[in-house]
């Protein structure tokens, strides 16, 4: 048992479920300092390609973690969306700008992956931690709880010899069949699309004409997804018709005619392998059962549509990571935890919303005035408008203090331009922030703008205190940054604000025009 891991327990976090979610949970807990025991009850990675994009914020995670530089060496920028029937009329476009997350202008908002590729890079990194352990072919058979942990049974599927782990918290990362959930008696709500779809991966032979947009063919009966992958594959995702099964796509010389029907030939590309899935709209009726937290598919399902199913599951591992990480070490008290499922949730249950809609639109049940209202800018809007399939991050509910909504900083995550420190440094800002709650201020310390109490509060949770200087002044003193690329200082005054409080996970949680107090929890 490592020595700091509490009397009575084996490790602080079991983490049930090793895929892209149970991974960022993993890294995200362990870097931090607390020990974790990961549980796969496979030994290889999952060889279908499920997900295919992330986008900015989930590479700020990745950021945070210290492995975007090696993710991104798996993963290629995406061009483009697009909708557009089989006559060639196009219904809606969705271009990217650059990221806003990220150097300015140098880095994309979206990247295509290839699921297996950027899961093994993922899992290479945790094998540099030497407070994570995985266990592979490792099926958790039974999850109990008392008041002060969680015991975890898992079976060795090679030899079927039990084994108990006993964890000061566990985290069921383990898909939409989730076998913990069971174990906690939560239900799943909702309800599944009765459609069945054929996902074909394929090896690129040849490039073809813009096969670099992510297109949707939008068609009543027979639409279908077309995207390029990265590391030179590419998916097409079609629908199944009414009589057609499983039974009558047993092999790819079966399923060649569905590509040879969209124009795709054999001098393209060579059918990798190819299965079959529905769509769920469904989420669990709670993400928490005392000491065990449900993360990823194992609480909400979505259509594949927004591109958000992985990536959402991965934002839930990282929000409940950075909170349990500092219960753990004492930092936080355990009412943090909370906080999870009210800030994931709404935002979870926002990309299954979008989802649906985009399904409308592919499969042509979208008016044309839903359409319209896709791509219209809102008026009098202080934020310059983006569709919601692109816009920046954002928090709806949770761990803030102040109304949300365009004309507010609130629950905005800050952008991060290249900064400068005061002794010549220069770094995106996240790489000059020190960890843990930072209040910025524009052209001044935000300490000068905090009363005894509001500063005693702050003080509590350790935060820092750093004055913005704008890159045509002086700084002033140390722990001071310069907004060298001009985007901090314009980014808050567009808010009205001098000052903002800003969370681990570089959302703004206050600011000075609504009152820089500690939320409430």
């Amino acid at each position: 048992m490592p020595q700091h891991v509490s009397a009575g327990h084996d490790t602080d976090v079991a983490v049930i479920g090793y895929g892209p979610t149970g991974l960022t949970a993993a890294l995200t807990l362990a870097g931090k300092g607390a020990d974790v025991v990961a549980f796969e009850r496979d030994q290889d990675i999952y060889a279908r390609a499920r997900a295919v994009t992330v986008n900015d914020w989930t590479m700020r995670i990745f950021q945070e973690l210290g492995v975007d530089d090696r993710i991104e060496r798996v993963i290629e920028p995406q061009r483009a969306l697009r909708w557009v029937t089989y006559d060639g009329r196009e219904v809606m476009r969705v271009e990217h700008p650059p990221s806003t997350l990220g150097t300015r202008n140098t880095r994309p908002r979206f990247y295509n992956i290839y699921q297996p590729a950027m899961e093994a890079e993922l899992r290479r990194c945790g094998e540099e931690l030497g407070n994570l352990e995985v266990r592979y072919g490792a099926e958790v058979v039974a999850v109990e709880q008392d008041a002060d942990g969680v015991t975890i049974t898992s079976r060795d599927r090679a030899t079927g010899a039990e084994t108990t782990t006993r964890a000061r918290y566990a985290i069921a990362a383990d898909g939409g069949s989730s076998p913990t959930r069971k174990h906690l008696g939560v239900e799943m709500l909702g309800d599944t699309v009765d459609t069945l779809w054929v996902v074909i991966d394929c090896k690129v032979k040849r490039w073809w004409p813009d096969r670099d947009f992510l297109t949707f063919w939008t068609d009543a009966e027979r639409p279908v997804v077309d995207i390029a992958l990265s590391a030179g594959n590419h998916r097409w995702e079609i629908p199944l018709k009414p009589g057609e099964t499983e039974a009558d796509f047993p092999t790819g010389a079966e399923v060649w005619p569905l590509l040879e029907a969209l124009g795709v030939t054999h001098d393209d590309v060579e059918i990798h392998q190819h299965a079959f899935y529905r769509h769920h709209v469904r989420a669990a009726e709670t993400w928490r059962r005392g000491r065990v937290f449900l993360a990823g598919d194992a609480c909400h399902l979505m259509p594949p549509w927004a591109g958000a199913g992985m990536q959402s599951g991965m934002r839930d591992a990282h929000n409940l990571g950075w909170k349990l990480a500092r219960v753990l070490r004492g930092e936080l008290g355990e009412e943090w935890l909370d906080t999870y499922e009210a800030e994931r949730r709404p935002n979870a249950d926002f990309y299954t919303g979008l989802a649906v809609g985009l399904g409308r639109v592919i499969k042509q049940e979208a008016t044309p005035e839903e359409v319209a209202a896709m791509n219209t800018v809102p008026e009098n809007t202080v934020t310059p408008w983006e569709p919601p399939l692109t816009a920046p991050p954002v928090l709806s509910a949770g761990w803030l203090r102040g109304e949300t909504g365009d004309a507010s900083v609130i629950g905005r995550m800050v952008p991060q331009p290249v900064c400068g420190d005061t002794v010549g440094t220069m770094d995106r800002l996240d790489g000059l922030l020190p960890d843990g709650f930072v209040l910025l201020g524009a052209d001044t310390d935000p300490a000068a703008l905090l009363t005894p109490e509001q500063k005693a509060g702050w003080d509590a949770l350790g935060a820092r205190y750093v004055a913005v200087r704008p890159r045509t002044a002086y700084t002033r003193g140390s722990g001071e940054l310069v907004d060298l690329e001009d985007v901090l200082l314009p980014w808050l005054a567009r808010y009205g604000v001098r000052a903002v409080a800003v969370r681990p996970d570089k959302f703004v949680a206050a600011a000075d025009t609504s009152g820089l107090d500690v939320p409430a929890l």
